[in-house]
């Protein structure tokens, strides 16, 4: 009689199954950021090593992080779709528009908040008191025309005081320029820029100077305080690598509740790592301003959403915020 032969597997055996080998994930972790004190978040992950050591801590193998400067949402987003990182980092409009783009495909979604702070916008035009007083020979500087966070916010604003259809009035008065060059040009006041509408700590700093002051506050555009920046990535990239994706989120927390709990400490890092001109005293004053705030949590993002939805920028808005999120986020509470 043929005798057969049987697989002694683990389960014939009557041992426990072993589960199957999970895949490896990225070594290497490209992460961009733009300039000023919003993105001190990113800066203590930077300067603390906070991501390697949430990835370690996760089981895997300290990665490679490579940290890159861009100056404006269009051109973060053309290098995060290009495959030129991994982790970006703008403001809630620019990274809005992506994830209407990608739904279908690359799915684009938040890891989580940079904090929220009020973005000013400031003149050296002393009959300029509020947005109506522009005129044509105006040119404000802001980081993108017409889709970064401060030009969407003068939008808003242009909608709120003109009406509706009336948004994109000032847009073609706006110029493209980063925040450290427009505040150079704004304060010598000898070229084309008359305003700026930048963020923290250069917004601070210009109004340090005579003959400069603020035409808009961000916070009463969108009647209350928001989110400035978001960090975020395509799905795929997410998936692929879970874990290091959950570590960044837990990186991102733990460099909040550090600058909450050290803001000396923070303001100092921030001028040293930078190598900014600003004195620490003073960068902590901004850090203790009302309304500063970091957390991952978002807040108005949806405010945000819906405007650009109204106004064509993207053909549907997302029905709460948690869809513009990673599940990891889902508990915050958010708006």
């Amino acid at each position: 009689m043929r005798r057969r032969h049987l697989l002694a597997t683990p389960l014939a055996l009557g041992l426990p199954k072993r589960a199957a080998a999970q895949p490896a994930e990225t070594r290497q972790i490209r992460i961009a950021q733009q300039f000023g004190l919003i993105y001190l978040p990113f800066i203590v992950l930077r300067e603390q090593r906070l991501l390697e050591g949430a990835v370690k801590a996760a089981g895997l193998p300290e990665p490679e992080v490579s940290w890159i400067q861009v100056s404006g949402g269009a051109a973060m987003n053309d290098a995060l779709l290009s495959g030129g990182l991994d982790i970006a980092a703008a403001g809630v409009p620019p990274f809005v528009l992506l994830w209407a783009r990608t739904r279908s495909n690359l799915r684009v979604r938040s890891l989580g908040a940079l904090g929220s702070q009020s973005i000013w916008l400031n003149t050296n035009r002393s009959e300029v008191k509020t947005i109506a007083d522009f005129t044509e020979r105006d040119r404000i500087a802001l980081p993108a025309v017409r889709v970064s966070f401060q030009s969407i916010v003068l939008q808003m604003a242009a909608e709120k005081l003109f009406g509706p259809g009336q948004h994109g009035r000032l847009d073609p008065i706006t110029v493209s320029l980063p925040h450290p060059d427009a505040t150079a040009q704004l304060i010598a006041g000898r070229t084309e820029i008359t305003a700026h509408f930048g963020n923290p700590p250069f917004q601070q700093q210009q109004l340090q100077h005579p003959g400069i002051h603020r035409v808009l506050d961000s916070f009463d555009v969108l009647g209350g305080a928001h989110s400035g920046n978001l960090a975020y990535a395509t799905g795929r990239w997410h998936d692929a690598n879970p874990r290091t994706a959950a570590a960044f989120v837990a990186a991102l927390d733990a460099a909040h509740r550090w600058i909450r709990e050290n803001r000396r400490a923070a303001a100092e890092l921030y001028v040293r790592a930078e190598r900014s001109p600003l004195d620490a005293g003073f960068v902590d004053a901004i850090l203790g301003e009302a309304g500063i705030s970091f957390t991952s949590a978002p807040a108005r993002v949806l405010a945000f959403a819906e405007f650009q939805q109204r106004s064509g920028q993207i053909p549907v808005k997302p029905a709460n915020w948690q869809e513009l999120f990673f599940p990891a986020l889902h508990n915050l509470g958010g708006s």
